[in-house]
């Protein structure tokens, strides 16, 4: 007999050998439709996959994130058997599901692809798909595998690197490739599908390699969610902070300043000093203390850290002085300069735990291809601390942190996230610093937290930092990709590489614990995602400028004027519109900046020391005096 255990732990006995398929058939012949994959003892298999000993299986349909991976994968193949038919001279490399659809990276030779050749692609990816051939896995040898791929340097370059016995071919259709696994059963399943966009990528990643084509592309399962998809993605456009950031006056890039290293507009600039100042308060409160790092640091620095041995050679290269051999490195982190403050003084176990806190800024070599407005930068600002403390205080000062992150998440409207803890990969803890009873002691500290938290999280293995592990807060953007943003990490190592210590109550010397965290993430990012969220609708206390003034005509600018300071005494910013414009073209321009108060003052206004009030999206909220205006706003803006 065979046993297979399901995730609910309940366990189902077949004679002889079975597939998933078979097990999801003696479940319902409704879930034997709508199985596309599987995972079984962990590795994602077709549905057809032999089972024959005892082993744990995991349906998926659809509906679960690893059945899309399938359903898009097996796109990928279609979508390369597509241009094979167009481009038979074209070469393939590689072609894998991504969060929202696939690529597929082709080196076309001497000819191109176009957005006018996207219909085409997709009408024969469909074409192809109706035939409903079923997706066949198969060893091959490697030197047979090489034989096949003689004209084709890309995939000899990975079959050059597999043993014999690790290599398999897909074939549908007329169509066969290099492939690990993991496919739908039949093209029939593939109903809708759309070519996204193509862009330039090189090979492996790396700027020295040739440039190839990187085509996107998506596929549903029925019409309806292509449809629902393309207006999510329009949707997106109009909310992208790339757009909304130039309409607003937000940020800009230079090409002369450098690709990659936004330039902060004075209304950017507000923002972001309310976001540190709203932070700083609820750290000043939390028992942080505030402290302040140069913007570059010795080369030893960063290799006692161990950031030079893993990040060095595709960071920003060192900066020589007239001295002979001394070099310095723009900061890649903060963490190496806090541990130094912390050296600074001699602490003991009543001191800890000690809190510094910084929005310090950080440097990181991009390759430009993966530049991505205010995403993915060369330069950026975290809301970083760093925590020392002793082993007992640790699981405490977690579980503050995660507090602290998800206040910070609550105020500012985020609550489509997820919790993923971050762990370092098993099979390869060569990339990894420090011992194994160090890492144990991390992690499960970090589950413990998580779970004592009530936190709803998924366990990554091989995201953990080289240092440590991870507990990161994954956003959803307007398309409903995710991003990292709030972090927090433990690490046993780096206190041991700054040889830190503190006097215990044995008054012995003692390695404290430290915790990394920054619950924004990069001032950068988080505006980013906050600007997509709210499509430049702030929350009123955040708004960069909350009231414009319009005064009828120029004879009320004096007043408007006096208003406006009167409001600023109270803390509420903004400006006076002082334009020979119409005032219906200033309440349009008003809304299309996104301010949320329109404050009208005429004749009348100025004679009764009131204010005709308009609010964003709602319209005439009448005249009121600037006292009651100030209370009402006071009112409205608290978080």
């Amino acid at each position: 007999m065979i046993k297979i255990t399901l995730p609910d732990g309940s366990i189902k006995e077949f004679e002889g050998a079975i597939t998933p398929l078979d097990v999801a058939k003696s479940i319902s012949e409704g879930l034997a439709r709508n199985t596309i994959s599987a995972i079984l003892n962990g590795t994602q298999v077709e549905t057809t996959t032999p089972i024959t000993t005892d082993s744990t299986l995991q349906l998926l349909t659809w509906n679960d994130d690893l059945g899309k991976k399938a359903f898009w994968h097996s796109s990928a193949h279609l979508l390369a058997q597509a241009i094979m038919e167009f481009y038979p001279e074209a070469k393939l490399t590689i072609g894998p599901a991504i969060e929202q659809g696939f690529y597929y990276d082709v080196d076309f030779g001497d000819e191109s692809l176009s957005e006018k050749d996207f219909e085409k692609i997709e009408k024969k990816m469909l074409e192809n798909a109706k035939k409903n051939t079923t997706f066949s896995l198969y060893p091959v040898s490697k030197a047979d595998a090489l034989k096949e791929y003689a004209d084709n340097p890309y995939k000899t370059e990975l079959i050059s690197n597999l043993n014999d016995g690790e290599i398999t071919f897909c074939t549908h259709d007329n169509f066969t490739d290099l492939c690990r696994g993991g496919h739908i059963p039949s093209t029939g399943i593939v109903k809708a599908a759309k070519i996204l966009n193509a862009a330039g990528a090189y090979w492996r990643g790396d700027e020295k390699n040739k440039q190839l084509t990187r085509v996107y592309g998506i596929t549903f399962p029925k019409q309806k969610d292509l449809t629902e998809y393309l207006e999510r993605l329009e949707e997106a456009k109009r909310r992208d902070h790339r757009k909304l950031g130039k309409e607003l006056g937000i940020f800009a890039f230079s090409e002369k300043v450098g690709a990659g290293l936004p330039l902060w507009l004075p209304k950017g600039t507000a923002l972001r000093k309310k976001l540190e100042d709203f932070l700083s308060a609820a750290q000043k409160k939390s028992g942080y203390e505030f402290v302040m790092t140069p913007h570059i640091g010795a080369k030893e620095l960063y290799v006692t850290s161990g950031h030079w041995d893993k990040y060095g050679a595709d960071s920003f290269q060192p900066i020589k002085t007239p001295n002979e051999g001394e070099e310095f490195m723009l900061k890649p982190m903060n963490c190496p300069h806090h541990c130094e403050i912390y050296k600074v003084g001699q602490w003991s176990y009543k001191d800890l735990p000690k809190r510094f806190a910084e929005f310090g800024t950080v440097y990181r070599y991009e390759q430009s291809g993966e530049l991505h407005g205010l995403t993915r930068v060369r330069g950026f600002t975290q809301d970083d601390a760093h925590i020392f403390c002793t082993p007992d205080q640790l699981l405490a000062e977690f579980e503050n942190v995660i507090d602290l992150t998800l206040y910070v998440f609550k105020s500012l409207g985020f609550e489509d996230f997820v919790t993923q803890v971050s762990l370092r990969d098993p099979k390869n803890k060569e990339k990894y610093i420090g011992s194994d009873e160090n890492w144990k002691k991390a992690e499960d500290a970090i589950i413990q937290a998580a779970q004592k938290k009530g936190l709803n999280y998924v366990i990554e293995y091989g995201e953990a930092a080289f240092y440590g592990p991870k507990l990161d807060f994954m956003v959803k953007d307007a398309l409903g990709r995710k991003w990292q943003l709030g972090t927090i990490q433990v690490d046993y190592n780096l206190p041991e590489r700054f040889d830190l210590w503190y006097n215990g109550s044995d008054n012995e010397k003692h390695r404290p614990v430290m915790i990394h965290r920054a619950p924004f993430g990069s001032m950068e990012r988080f505006i980013a995602i906050l600007l997509e969220n709210t499509a430049g609708d702030f929350p009123l206390w955040l708004a960069p400028n909350q009231f414009t003034i319009l005064p009828i005509s120029e004879k009320y600018v004096d007043y408007a004027k006096k208003v406006s300071q009167l409001l600023e005494n109270h803390d509420i910013c903004g400006l006076v519109d002082e334009r020979n414009e119409k005032t219906g073209k200033k309440i349009r321009d008003a809304e299309l900046q996104k301010l949320p108060f329109m404050l009208i003052v005429g004749e009348n206004e100025e004679g009764t020391g009131t204010v005709s009030v308009r609010r964003r999206g709602e319209g005439d909220l009448g005249t009121m005096s600037v006292e009651d205006f100030i209370n009402y706003f006071k009112k409205e803006a608290k978080i």
